[in-house]
Order: C-alpha cells, then structure tokens, then sequence
C-alpha cells in the first residue's frame, strides 16, 4: 500500500499481523486441540476421495501402529525416547538462538565412539566396558558440537551451515569406518552377537527399557538447567540479546561453547543409547533422521522438555501410524500416509501461528477517515 492510500485509510493497512502478549495456557492448546481436529477432517476427506475407505477404520488401523501390542507399545515409548532425547540436546542451543541442524551427524559420533569400544575393547569387564562407551560417546558428541562453537564464537560464521554440512561429514565417516570393519561382508551386521558384550541388560525382557528411563533422566535434568541453574539463565540472555549480556558481564564466547559442548554430548548419548540399546550396530540409519525431526519437537515445545515428550509422542504416533494404514490398504500406499501425517504436522505447525499472532483488522475509525 502506498503513502497515498495509507493516508485515506487513516494510515492503517486493511490487515495487519500483531503479535499476542500473554497466552493463557488453556487458549493456546485449545488453538492447538482445534488444530488437530481439523487437520483430522481434512484427511478424513482425502481418505473418502481418495480410496472411497471409511475414515473411521483408517483411523483405527493408525491407532494400532502404535497400541496393537504390548510390544508396539514399548517400541512407541523407545522411539519417543530417541526423539525427545535429540530434542532435549537441541533445547540449550535454540534457546541460546544458536541453530544447531547437526544433530544427525552428532548423533552418528556418538553412535561411532561406542560401536569402536564395543569392537576394540569388548574383552573389558562388563562395567568397565559401558563406562569407555558412554564416555567415548560423551566425547565424539562433544567434539562435534564443539568445532561450529569455536567457528561461531571465533569468527562469527553461520552454525546453520556449519552443522548441516558436518552431518555430511559424519555419514561419510561411518561409511568409511563401517567398510573397514566388515570387510568382505555384505553389511557390519549386529556386534558382539555371541558375546553380548556392551549390549544394555534386558530389563522386563527387553533391552530398550534402559534408554527410555536415561532420557526420562535427562529430560528433567535439562528442565531443571535451563529453568533453575545460573548457566539456564545466562543461555537465555544470550539468546534474547548478545550485546546485553556482554553488557551484564556474560562472557558469551564461552556461553557458546559450553552449550554446544553440551548439546553435542547428549546427541552422543543418544548414539551410545542406540547402538547398546537398541541396533547394537552403526550404520547410516543410526540416527534415523531423527535429528532433522528433533528440531520441530525443540522449537514447537518452546525448549521446555515435558512439552517436547509429548510432542515426540506425537510424531511417533503420526510415523506409527502411517506405515501402518500403508501395510494395511493396497489403496493407501507410503506416499498418501504420508500425506495424510503431512496435512495433520501442517495444522500442528500452523497453530503455532495463531498461539503467538493475530490478525488485527483496520479499525472503524479508519475506515470513516477513508470515507
């Protein structure tokens, strides 16, 4: 709109986009609650015209891709936990408005470190064996959290690229050190397979349950960091203005590393949890691109880690639930379940507009200056 016809309007567009101060709770995931609903008309829609199926039924076969089973069940939790546990990793550096996108490639580290331990060290007492893992893959996390902090805080670089590409770097890698350890077999295969050693202990016959109770730990230990301890505090001055907390005194260089140092060590924790506790091999897929996904589940729960659960449960579900309709109808192949998780992650997505934005119209006294 030009000057011209800003003036006749009262110097007032017809729409404006304001943002909202001061959500109540019950507002915004009643926003939330309204969008799921219509996201799950819409693809009730899609279905009908579609393959002509009952929506309804669709619907029921998704839920079993999750409940079926009391082991489906689990694996639900188990993947829930991998996820929010990337998301829990990425919380202190979003926060801090660093845009760490290497999740994946930190992940992998992490995954590397405690597969190399479980090649090269598996003659270890079982203790000890899971004490060099865990720290291996603290380590490897670590470092690859650290070198786009040292960039960042150094020579202001953009971590966005940094991180992306260092994913790329680290696929590599584990395809190069994977070849090399299986030789002339077709994959690595499972490690330690009659051995067992740096394999999680079953517990009630499964040996995941392990990896759902550390990330329980760690995702209330980082609600407790960011919410409650002095480095929380000084990462949230950080992100709202670096220049005031230079002002305050807050050596940001060293706020940028020690987070990323953090961030990092937990997506290796993450890898250690995956490759002892789940896979018990490394491959590409280790991380299962979970670390790309773990961004939504971090800026969606606004950094706070019991919102990331169930968050995380969700999007299990929807992935679940997808690969299930598409085993189930011949009609509804992997592209239209995927379609249908598309639509329903749109309107989750878009609701975040409504929660923090609205639509301010041009006000009555505007319009009588216009006429």
């Amino acid at each position: 709109m030009d000057k011209k016809q800003l003036k006749k309007s009262g110097g007032e567009p017809l729409v404006r986009i304001a943002k909202r101060e001061g959500v109540p709770f019950w507002k915004a995931w009643g926003v939330r609650v309204i969008a799921v609903i219509l996201a799950l008309i819409v693809c009730a829609i899609f279905i009908y015209l579609v393959t002509k199926l009952n929506p309804i039924q669709v619907y029921k076969v998704m839920l079993e891709g999750s409940f079926k089973s009391k082991y489906k069940v689990l694996c639900t939790l188990r993947d829930t936990a991998l996820l929010l546990g990337i998301g829990v990793a990425l919380a202190p550096a979003f926060k801090m408005r660093f845009w760490n996108i290497g999740a994946e490639g930190q992940v992998l580290m992490g995954g590397l470190a405690t597969a190399a331990v479980m090649v090269y060290c598996n003659e270890l007492p079982a203790w000890l064996l899971f004490v060099v893992m865990l720290a291996a893959a603290l380590c490897a996390g670590a470092i690859w959290g650290l070198i786009p902090a040292i960039f960042k805080s150094k020579w202001d670089t953009n971590e966005t690229l940094i991180t992306l590409m260092m994913n790329y770097v680290a696929i590599n890698i584990v395809l190069c050190v994977t070849n090399l350890w299986r030789g002339e077999k077709s994959s690595m295969g499972t490690i330690n397979m009659h051995t067992k050693a740096g394999w999680f202990p079953e517990i009630f016959g499964y040996r995941f349950i392990l990896n759902i109770i550390i990330i329980f730990v760690l995702a209330i230990a980082m609600f407790i960091y960011l919410k409650r301890s002095k480095h929380g505090f000084e990462i949230s001055v950080v992100g709202e203005s670096a220049n005031t907390a230079k002002y305050a005194g807050i050596n940001v260089k060293k706020v940028i590393i020690r987070t990323m140092l953090i961030s990092g060590a937990i997506c290796g924790i993450c890898g250690f949890i995956t490759v002892a506790g789940r896979d018990q091999t490394i491959s590409t897929a280790t991380a299962g691109g979970y670390g790309f996904t773990a961004i939504i589940v971090a800026w969606l729960a606004k950094f706070n880690s019991f919102y990331m659960a169930l968050i995380s449960f969700l999007l299990i579900f929807l992935e679940n639930g997808a690969a299930q309709i598409a085993s189930a109808y011949s009609s509804l192949n992997d592209y239209a379940a995927s379609i249908i998780t598309g639509i329903i992650l749109f309107f989750i997505l878009g609701s975040e507009f409504f929660v923090n934005y609205r639509f301010v119209f041009r006000t009555k006294a505007a319009k009588e200056v216009k006429g």
